[in-house]
């Protein structure tokens, strides 16, 4: 079913949407979830949230893309989930050490100024993003939006770990450098 098609099930408020969207990304977004998760059975309650995260905003939000749409509230959950539990001994310390990486480049928290430079941050961080080769963008992408291990990265691109590291070392350098000359205070 295409997405345009699984759209309009939810704003006919039928309930086949929930079951055609497990059907075509129920895999997709599991695997955001136990990425983060690592754990099976907290993954699963993450998606099955996301049906109802879905189901509860559309209407009235319209997605663009629907993988995107349902990544992103399937990130929310299990990110949100994380941080109920001791992250150490329940998620490895995968999000934790993504998310640490990036601290150098990303601002502190400013209060009430924090949207509009967030909204000024992403798009700075997309310009950064569109301005890279293919392959490294996604990499960096996998390593810091779904928070993929670096061994999981290094096999699906043929690549050493050290390599990987190497390479998302040298494109935080950048991007930190990028959003310098952008005049955003790290």
């Amino acid at each position: 079913m295409k997405d345009d098609e699984i759209i309009d099930l939810y704003w006919e408020r039928k309930e086949t949407a929930i079951a055609a969207t497990a059907e075509k990304y129920g895999k997709y977004c599991h695997s955001i979830s136990y990425n983060i998760l690592h754990d099976n059975e907290d993954a699963e309650e993450c998606v099955n949230d996301t049906w109802l995260g879905a189901w509860k905003s559309m209407p009235p939000q319209r997605p663009e893309r629907l993988s995107a749409y349902l990544g992103k509230i399937t990130r929310n959950l299990s990110l949100n989930q994380l941080k109920q539990y001791a992250a150490e001994k329940r998620g490895l310390g995968q999000a934790e050490a993504a998310l640490s990486e990036l601290e150098d480049c990303i601002p502190a928290e400013t209060g009430v100024e924090q949207a509009i430079d967030e909204m000024v941050l992403a798009e700075s961080i997309n310009q950064f993003l569109r301005e890279q080769p293919e392959q490294k963008r996604n990499i960096f992408i996998r390593r810091y939006w779904y928070l993929c291990p670096i061994r999981d990265i290094a096999e699906n691109y043929g690549m050493s770990e050290s390599k990987v590291t190497s390479l998302l070392f040298r494109m935080r350098n950048k991007l930190k450098a990028h959003l310098e000359k952008e005049g955003i205070a790290l």
